[in-house]
């Protein structure tokens, strides 16, 4: 079993909305992947999105949506609804779901359990029941070949519990917390999720404190470091520097005490003290503009936090992005880390492609077509294969820079982002 009891919200997404329910097309969101948004910034553990597409084509639609969603919602995804073979098992996973459920109401999903796991590993693959009895029916399978068990009926949980030998995340209709208390307390239940999360979604951290004042074992972020063992300067203070979290890029410096330190870590938004003021803030309260912890450090002496955020919006108040912008001095240097250099040539080819420059090269690259791209970039390639012959090395870095430009060429045609493909690498 899991180290903790997950509430998971779903999305049911259908023609590119998210609707309440399988049965119920009332819309709840025009856009899905700020739901998923929404989920992840109020702490759900993880996030299960049920495909309702009916063909080939809205189902293609449909992954596009999920790759954004999964991008959105910086948590665990989920993805359920519409596999028919392997390759559908596939594309959820390269859109960024973390696992893929099979619908064990259809046959099909039934018979390609073992192929999948073999393939993506057993503890990507997830089965979607609706009848606790089919438990026992696909006994041996599931045993073997998937990682748990996704129960959409409510009213089999009991009967479920007492035959599965997978971890159970029980889909829930409006019911008391009392209620989401007493299955969580059941070994077998992993998780919980359906409509009664859905509703909830914003009191998650309130209903996780509850659960684990009742002995349930669920995700809160209890600081590793106690306020006590921070030092504080001689207002009893401890200076916050805040990073983007992705680029590193420093946002601004900040104040905490004990209760912004505390009411941080409980809400996961970024808590300070205004020495102005003499009051917390929240930052992003007034103008929308929050921060919303992923990760924070103290240094060596535990008189300074680095917390690491992602930032909604700006976080300076001029509407700065960041709050250092004022250039004091700048010595000539290389720029020298890989993903600024990339950042920066793609800016300047996107640039070109917009502004066009007359003489460019990357102009003519533009003007005369994809073809033209795409030649270019496999001449580059057997260049490199040819250099790597060369017992002279600065050969080969020649030809890979040349490649990596005409690459760089072919991603702005086709709106392709850097950004895109490190998530793409990463959960290789």
């Amino acid at each position: 079993m899991k180290d903790y009891k997950k509430f998971i919200p779903c999305i049911y997404l259908l023609k590119a909305k998210a609707v309440a329910g399988f049965h119920d097309e009332m819309v709840v969101s025009e856009d899905p992947a700020q739901l998923a948004r929404f989920y992840g910034e109020n702490n759900a553990d993880e996030l299960i999105v049920f495909d309702l597409s009916e063909d080939d084509a809205s189902h293609d639609a449909a992954l596009d949506l999920i790759k954004l969603i999964c991008r959105e919602a910086q948590i665990p995804v989920i993805g359920a609804g519409n596999i028919k073979r392997m390759e559908d098992v596939k594309k959820l996973l390269y859109a960024g779901c973390t696992k893929a459920a099979l619908n064990y109401s259809k046959e099909e999903n039934v018979s390609i359990t073992r192929e999948v796991s073999l393939k993506f590993g057993k503890e990507k693959i997830l089965a979607c029941i609706y009848e606790a009895e089919e438990i026992k029916t696909n006994e041996e399978v599931l045993s073997e070949f998937a990682d748990g068990i996704i129960l959409l009926n409510e009213r089999g949980i009991k009967q479920a519990v007492s035959i599965s030998k997978l971890p159970l995340i029980v889909t829930l209709p409006e019911v008391s917390l009392d209620k989401i208390i007493e299955l969580l307390s059941t070994e077998m239940i992993s998780g919980v999720t359906g409509p009664a999360i859905n509703a909830n979604a914003k009191e998650l951290n309130d209903i996780k404190d509850l659960c684990a004042g009742n002995g349930v074992s669920v995700r809160t972020f209890e600081p590793a470091v106690k306020w006590e063992e921070l030092k504080k300067n001689s207002d009893g203070l401890v200076p916050v520097v805040t990073q983007d979290y992705k680029t590193r890029e420093v946002l601004m410096v900040a104040y905490m005490d004990e209760e912004a330190y505390l009411h941080t870590l409980k809400s996961g938004r970024m808590t300070y003290y205004s020495r102005s003021r003499k009051e917390q803030w929240i930052k992003g309260e007034t103008s929308g503009h929050f921060q919303y912890v992923m990760e924070m450090t103290a240094d060596c002496d535990k008189d300074t936090i680095l917390a690491r955020v992602s930032q909604i919006g700006a976080a300076c108040h001029t509407g700065s992005y960041s709050c250092f912008f004022h250039e004091i001095m700048k010595k000539e240097y290389e720029e020298t880390n890989p993903l600024m250099v990339f950042e920066s040539v793609l800016n300047v080819i996107k640039d070109r492609k917009v502004h066009p420059k007359e003489g460019s090269y990357t102009n003519y690259l533009f003007d005369k077509g994809l073809d033209k791209i795409l030649k270019k970039l496999g001449e580059e390639a057997t260049e490199i294969v040819i250099a790597a012959k060369n017992p002279n090395v600065n050969e080969i870095k020649y030809e890979i820079a040349d490649f990596l430009y005409h690459m760089m060429v072919l991603m702005v045609e086709k709106g392709v982002t850097w950004e895109e493909i490190t998530e793409e690498l990463d959960k290789r």
